[in-house]
């Protein structure tokens, strides 16, 4: 007796697109302006509100949705301090664990990534047909270009080689920052946002279509979600700061990304929304160094919390920030302040995103309950019928799935 075929999966395909920035501030815009195609699409799901993780810094958040996993396990992280080499570091796109699109291709499956970085040589590369990685540059609209010419069957440029997907892809991945660029430049509240908002609506409608000129719109899920949000500051309280650990009994130095700190200081800061502060030199491993440095900071107005070793372990960051992470109240930055108003993330107040969910698979008008970024690599690997990543610690979203 031939033993009965697999169950087909609720979807052969999922367009999931990573909106940098969107945070679910701007989901009370979209109420008052025109978006049809985002209004269609959710019509087909659902429309809610994600959490991210800490801190809510690019690389480190699109990793967990990447990976299904923590931050304390995939290890991604930004703006920390190395005491072995005595560096301080930016974004990095490094990661302990296995990607969605290394699970996609290990199972059979192909993988178009457009600039989302967090694929980059994690089971998508520069002309590889079954795993394409594209940087096209530019605006959204040309980043969904490559993905209309891949799903038209279209050879698309990847750093330089004309490159054909050997079939249409399981998992179509595209990247758009816009949102992310405005907020930086002038806070949340930039005039840009709404007409922002709107360009991304028309890319998610060429993507519908797209999907519908290939045959496969009633096997296609979608996936739209940002990786923060965004808080407008203009002052910051680097001196301040310094002064407060001074008078605690230890030196404080802020290094960039890429520098040293000088031999004599105590205290290493490094700022990205949020503040990871590493103890050296004679404050090293001292733990009353650390109570008195923490209570100081904790005094002024500034600082909204200061989390140790085991509140960040509560929030499952990664095991590279220092003592001491450091989160400003909104409107203030542990760096310098701004002539004019700008935009920060990377605490607590931005950990909250838009996040969608439509098309096959997809149970209309029943949003999952309080999802996270942890939740997306498992979730989609349920609507391909695929295993998750091997590392990812989320869980499956199948209260909005259709049974």
């Amino acid at each position: 007796m031939e033993p009965a075929p697999a169950p087909r999966p609720p979807a052969d395909h999922v367009v999931l697109v990573a909106l940098d920035g969107f945070g679910a501030r701007y989901l009370r815009l979209l109420d008052d302006l025109p978006t049809p195609h985002l209004d269609a699409l959710v019509r087909r799901g659902s429309l809610t509100t994600g959490t991210g993780v800490m801190p809510s810094i690019t690389n480190p958040s699109w990793t967990s949705v990447a990976t299904g996993a923590w931050p304390e396990r995939h290890l991604n992280s930004a703006f920390w301090y190395d005491p072995a080499a005595r560096v301080a570091h930016g974004q990095q796109r490094d990661v302990a664990v296995p990607t969605l699109a290394e699970a996609v291709r290990e199972q059979g499956g192909t993988v178009l990534c457009v600039q989302w970085p967090a694929l980059h040589d994690h089971g998508t590369a520069f002309g590889d047909p079954d795993g394409l990685y594209t940087r096209p540059g530019g605006d959204c609209a040309r980043r969904v270009d490559d993905a209309v010419a891949v799903l038209r069957g279209e050879p698309v440029d990847s750093a330089g080689r004309p490159t054909t997907m050997s079939r249409l892809p399981q998992l179509l991945v595209v990247y758009c920052d816009v949102l992310d660029a405005l907020g930086h430049e002038g806070g949340e509240g930039h005039p840009g946002i709404p007409a922002a908002l709107r360009t991304i609506d028309t890319q998610v409608g060429r993507l519908v279509t797209a999907t519908q000129e290939a045959g496969i719109a009633d096997r296609t899920a979608f996936v739209l979600l940002g990786d923060h949000g965004m808080t407008t500051f203009r002052r910051g309280f680097a001196r301040a700061a310094r002064t407060a650990v001074r008078r605690a009994g230890y030196r404080a130095e802020i290094v960039r990304p890429g520098g040293a700190p000088r031999r004599r200081t105590d205290v290493v800061a490094v700022v990205g929304g949020v503040a990871s502060l590493h103890l050296v030199g004679r404050a090293a491993g001292d733990p009353r160094a650390v109570s008195a440095i923490r209570a100081a900071l904790e005094a002024l107005a500034p600082v909204r919390a200061v989390y140790g070793k085991t509140e960040q372990a509560r929030m499952r960051m990664s095991p590279r920030y220092g003592e001491l992470v450091v989160e400003p109240e909104p409107g203030w930055t542990f760096g310098r302040t701004r002539r004019r108003p700008a935009g920060r993330h990377g605490a607590t107040t931005e950990l909250e995103v838009a996040f969608a969910l439509a098309g096959a698979g997809i149970a209309p008008g029943r949003p999952p309950s309080d999802p996270r970024h942890v939740d997306v690599a498992p979730t989609v690997a349920a609507l391909l019928g695929i295993d998750p990543p091997a590392g990812a610690q989320g869980r499956v979203l199948s209260e909005a799935l259709s049974p």
